[in-house]
């Protein structure tokens, strides 16, 4: 098992945010995705929803008119599948409730 199929634990996760935050806030909007999915699917619904509203608060920093401007740079995050473009439709889609 490599470490790209491993899935990486919340915390790691939470890590990689921190730095991603400070250096490329497209890259920590993908982890914050990735953390919310991680949290649903542990059953951590509030923190998931916490992370779904970080996730949809640093979207409105991005332009979303084309979709170059919303494709994922990333396949996954931490073993945790990214859509092929991140935008608030999508995560409203997927999270439904929790947004």
């Amino acid at each position: 098992m490599t470490n790209q199929t491993r899935l990486a634990s919340t915390d790691e996760l939470e890590s990689i945010f921190q730095r991603e935050l400070v250096s490329d806030r497209w890259a920590a909007t993908e982890t914050a995705y990735a953390l919310a999915v991680r949290h649903r699917d542990l059953g951590n619904w509030p923190t998931s929803r916490e992370w779904v509203q970080q996730c949809l608060r640093l979207l409105e920093g991005f332009p979303s008119e084309t979709e170059e401007q919303v494709a994922t740079s990333r396949s996954s995050v931490g073993g945790v599948q990214l859509p092929t473009y991140l935008h608030s439709g999508v995560v409203q889609a997927r999270f439904g409730d929790l947004g």
